[in-house]
């Protein structure tokens, strides 16, 4: 028998392995990519990384996020992608092909996510009340031709563990609120008064919860449409908002040394008046979507503030004895008012420490305000006008400034 020898028992041996489809290369190349996040859970607010690999070159792949929100209403979202010469996405660098968003983002698949059911503009992802809805799920998935599809859930944590909440109403408190004090045995920061507009209500409460979450006492405040108060934006005293940040500097036990109010819409207006006149009490404000001077009441017409039980006038607010900073966040499409000029005046005016400043969104509407990477929409329907408005601005422009707004204003108060 004529032996084959070393070379040809090893050609013999490549054939065989390449027929039976049993080489490493071929394993990976047709097996399920593989999903990799750098944060599994992780508070709302915060940026995770996610990289598909285990792709060949050049290979094709779709990456979908799929979320339910508090009110039982699916979402969904996705992006198309080639991978790059070594068989790999990474969502922060790479810009989709299709998708429900356009540029390179990381967290795009979250804030791009749109209802099952329903016009995107005209909805917004629930997130529900802090104290039921702790955490809401996502869940990516990646599908490549000819591949098992592969799955990942991430967590996105609205409250953190050991958050603790106290309830304040009027008849018992003498204010409406709600207090989220950070978990014990971590480093306390700055307290935050946070209110909202026109809207009325507890609207603050997903915030507040979040800012107690990363330290801050927060005392997320109701000043109208809650038992014992204005159903409206009418007659509303400022010594109620002074008596909150009593209440919010005892409660917490950090005092006013480093308070901060934070006001959107409507509410930027008292913000304002309380950091200028009570310096005793606040630092710091932080002001979306703002007005620079009192405005009247809201539907009807009246007087929105009073002092002493006497109507304030409707004039420009002067700023110049605030202990910090006025930090104005505006969008240049805002469809309800001129808030990007009004927040360019609030920055050229300048307080005990320096000038205030101003970000300022051009392509961005009115809804510039709250924590990122929730999917919000353009159209609202007022809750006491039950009026439509259009807020103005883009779904995307607008997630881009609540994104780059949220750690700037954390860094302020923080600080």
């Amino acid at each position: 028998m004529k032996s084959t020898g070393f070379k040809g028992l090893l050609g013999l041996l490549v054939v065989v392995m390449a027929a039976s489809g049993c080489t490493e290369e071929t394993d990976r190349a047709d097996g399920p990519a593989v999903i990799g996040v750098d944060k599994a859970t992780a508070l709302v607010d915060e940026p995770v990384r996610i990289r598909i690999t285990g792709l060949r070159p050049g290979e094709k792949v779709t990456v979908t996020s799929e979320a339910e929100d508090s009110g039982g209403s699916l979402w969904s979202g996705k992006a198309a992608f080639t991978a790059d010469g070594k068989g790999a996405v990474d969502l922060t660098r790479d810009r989709p092909r299709s998708g429900t968003y356009r540029q390179a983002d990381g967290m795009g698949l979250f804030w791009s996510m749109v209802p099952v059911t329903g016009e995107p503009e005209e909805s917004n992802f629930a997130t529900g009340d802090p104290r039921e809805h702790g955490s809401y799920t996502v869940r990516i998935a990646a599908r490549a031709k000819g591949r098992p599809a592969v799955e990942r859930e991430l967590t996105r944590t609205l409250r953190a563990e050991g958050v603790r909440e106290q309830r304040f109403t009027v008849a018992r408190d003498k204010v409406a609120g709600r207090l989220f004090q950070p978990p014990g045995g971590k480093p306390r920061r700055a307290p935050v008064l946070v209110f909202g507009g026109s809207e009325g209500g507890m609207s603050t409460a997903g915030e507040a919860a979040l800012l107690a979450s990363r330290g801050h006492p927060a005392l997320a405040l109701c000043y109208h449409r809650c038992p014992g108060l204005s159903p409206s934006v009418s007659d509303i005293p400022m010594e109620y908002f002074v008596t909150a940040a009593r209440l919010l500097g005892r409660e917490s036990g950090e005092g006013h040394d480093r308070m901060a109010v934070m006001g959107t819409s409507r509410g930027t207006e008292p913000a304002q008046y309380l950091v200028q006149n009570h310096p005793e009490l606040f630092r710091d404000a932080i002001v979306y979507a703002p007005a620079d001077q009192l405005y009247g009441s809201f539907p009807e017409r009246g007087h929105a503030w009073t002092k002493g039980g006497e109507p304030l006038p409707l004039k420009p607010l002067p700023l110049d004895r605030v202990r910090g900073t006025v930090l104005a966040v505006a969008g240049g499409e805002d469809a309800l008012w001129k808030a990007l000029p009004m927040a360019g005046s609030i920055a050229d005016k300048r307080g005990e420490s320096g000038p205030h400043r101003a970000l300022l969104y051009q392509d961005a509407g009115h809804s510039v305000s709250g924590f990122p990477y929730i999917p919000t929409g353009t159209v609202s329907v007022h809750p006491l006008t039950r009026e439509t408005y259009s807020l103005g601005g883009a779904i995307p422009a607008d997630a881009h400034a609540r994104a780059d707004s949220w750690p700037r204003m954390l860094k302020l108060i923080g600080r």
